[in-house]
């Protein structure tokens, strides 16, 4: 019987295979084989069924005719896996229920059943978009969260790297538990969770405080980033302002040793200095404390002098303009009218000057000598 039955099944394949490949000569969808047959169950793909291409990094077991998932439910299948453009990623392409609909944006995730399970793809809406996975069609309107998601998958869509991704293998968790297990510091939790509750036993208290310390530490950092970025901005200008300035300062670090070489070979005399300023200091402040009350009083006595000259006020600039403008002040110019101005002058003689008087009534006169009087002539000049 059970020979009977395979014999029966092998006959439908045979038949399904020559009937595939009759059809191929005619024209119709070409036949590559077995893999190439409707698999009995499955999704229901419905009469238009539309078509995305989605890229991943790696699809280890994954093949075609694998089930294509909304939230676990059997959707469409895997039709074709391709390597991509760049040569390091692998597209595949889905074919999906046309009834399904999903926003733009969705996503691809490679996962699996089971431990040791089959791998299929789950396409997952964005989180803003599952609460409404009954998007509304183009024709019928849309919707600001179906407008911001430009529209529901379509025919021909891709969906990037950027938002695909895959379940760790078995293999990795395997292998990732086995480092563990064997150097990974397993044996060590335990030692560690007692040197934690010796160094924190009896503790609590200040392990709490340090902890609110902390706390109020980043709050105040948190409140004051403003002010913490514009200083690490004006570390920045002045880094830059010194790095465009560092010839200077190198020739500034080479002539600061021999400068400091000078004063520590006279430090003995910058001592020395600076005790005879200590010294002379001690004698200051002495001799203003003993002379205090001289100074008050000479202070005080030379009040009324400074009360005076502030009452003079603008006369005594004024009197000192006079003394400059001294024997004609400006004043004397207002009062002379006209152009010439009489002065007299007195001329006095030395001692021992002679005179030769005139010749009067036509008689000759003798000559003698006569002192010569103080005279006081008048005499005309231009002002």
């Amino acid at each position: 019987m059970k020979r009977r039955t395979a014999r029966i099944a092998l006959g439908l394949c045979l038949t399904v295979s020559l009937t595939g490949l009759a059809l191929g000569a005619g024209g119709l969808p070409d036949f590559d084989g077995l893999q190439d047959l409707p698999l009995p169950g499955g999704a229901d793909l419905g009469d238009h069924p539309y078509e995305i291409t989605a890229e991943f990094r790696d699809v280890v077991s994954l093949f075609p005719h694998s089930a294509v998932k909304v939230n676990d439910v059997e959707v469409g299948r895997v039709t074709r896996i391709s390597l991509a453009d760049d040569g390091w990623a692998a597209r595949v392409t889905l074919k999906v229920n046309g009834g399904v609909r999903l926003p733009a944006n969705a996503y691809a995730n490679l996962e699996q059943s089971s431990v040791l399970g089959e791998k299929y793809v789950q396409l997952v809406a964005p989180e803003d978009m599952r609460a409404r996975p009954d998007l509304p069609d183009t024709r019928a309107g849309t919707t600001k969260a179906y407008a911001r998601n430009q529209g529901r998958l379509h025919d021909g869509a891709l969906i990037p790297l950027a938002r695909t991704n895959r379940n760790p293998e078995i293999e990795e968790v395997f292998g990732a538990l086995s480092m563990v297990l064997s150097g990974g510091g397993v044996q060590q939790i335990q030692t560690i969770s007692g040197e934690l509750n010796k160094a924190l036993g009896g503790k609590e208290g200040d392990v709490r405080s340090v902890l609110r310390q902390i706390n109020t530490t980043a709050k105040s950092l948190d409140k004051n980033k403003k002010h913490l970025t514009a200083a690490l901005d004006g570390v920045n200008r002045l880094s830059a302002t010194l790095a465009t300035r560092d010839r200077k300062i190198g020739e500034i670090l080479r002539d600061l040793p021999p400068g400091l070489k000078v004063l520590s070979d006279q430090r003995s005399s910058l001592v020395t200095m600076l005790r005879a300023l200590d010294s002379l200091s001690t004698v200051a402040v002495d001799t203003v404390d003993r002379t205090t009350n001289d100074l008050v009083a000479d202070l005080k006595a030379l009040a009324p002098v400074l009360k005076n000259l502030a009452d003079a006020g603008a006369d005594l600039p004024q009197s000192l303009q006079v003394m400059f403008t001294y024997p004609f002040t400006d004043e004397v110019l207002t009062g002379v009218k006209g152009d010439y101005l009489n002065v007299y002058l007195k001329i006095a003689a030395a001692p021992g000057t002679q005179i030769v008087p005139p010749v009067r009534g036509g008689a000759a006169a003798t000559r003698s000598s006569l002192p010569l009087p103080a005279l006081t002539a008048p005499s005309g000049g231009g002002s």
